[in-house]
């Protein structure tokens, strides 16, 4: 997979991408990443990116050129790939939505500054707007860093554990049940017991239902939609009776 970054402050990705899991997924080859600085393709002797609204109004915005000329610069030509906007108006990033470019062979991430983008940028050259959050930052870049982050462990061979993925929380619809390590009491706190059973049917089903619980306590909403079995629907009605 290739991702590239479009961004004024390609200074500000240098640890990220060099740390930790992207470091690795780079190592293996499971993923190319590069920050590229749009000013370079910014029109007139002062490298200008961004300009005062028509119509007037606060603030500066990203003019059309550097953003257009840089996406060219990566396609040469050739099927543009999805051009992803980094914008508060956009669709809310999820665990869904990151599986699902994580499918796609190359990303292209716009990230911006300043007021906001000339429209012509998302009618004819995004094909997705997307918010990390009901907030406003600065800029693009750390939202761009988070989707890059929350794609790339979702590649094959990234994570050392390839379950990982799948049972984080929200890639079930659900939050992840408790997890606990050594030691198995640590200053009168216990493990409970059913995890040093060695029963893992038990184990299973224990923390099926602590998923269940723990949803059902501090994300509610995500059960409205969330694909439960048989055995967890009907637990989940055991918790909604105790509760009434």
């Amino acid at each position: 997979m290739k991702i590239h970054v479009l961004s004024l402050f390609p200074d500000m990705f240098e640890g990220v991408f060099g740390s930790s899991i992207l470091k690795k997924a780079q190592e293996k080859g499971a993923v190319e990443l590069s920050v590229m600085d749009f000013r370079q393709f910014a029109v007139g002797k002062h490298n200008q990116v961004d300009d005062y609204p028509y119509g007037g109004g606060a603030g500066m915005v990203l003019k059309p050129e550097p953003f257009f000329s840089a996406v060219e610069s990566l396609t040469e030509g050739r099927q543009k790939p999805r051009v992803i906007l980094m914008d508060p108006q956009g669709e809310r990033f999820s665990q869904a939505k990151a599986e699902e470019l994580a499918e796609e062979e190359e990303l292209i991430l716009l990230c911006g500054h300043y007021e906001g983008y000339d429209e012509r940028i998302r009618q004819h050259l995004v094909t997705d707007e997307i918010s990390i959050g009901d907030f406003i930052l600065t800029g693009g870049e750390l939202a761009a860093m988070t989707i890059v982050d929350s794609v790339v462990r979702l590649l094959p061979g990234v994570l050392g554990n390839e379950d990982s993925p799948v049972k984080d929380s929200f890639s079930t619809g659900l939050l992840e049940h408790p997890h606990y390590t050594r030691p198995a009491d640590f200053r009168g706190m216990k493990v409970p017991d059913v995890l040093l059973s060695g029963n893992h049917a038990m184990i299973d089903r224990w923390r099926e239902e602590q998923s269940i619980l723990r949803t059902f306590e501090r994300r509610p909403d995500l059960l409205e939609n969330a694909p439960l079995s048989d055995h967890q629907k009907k637990y989940l009605e055991q918790l909604k009776n105790q509760n009434s």
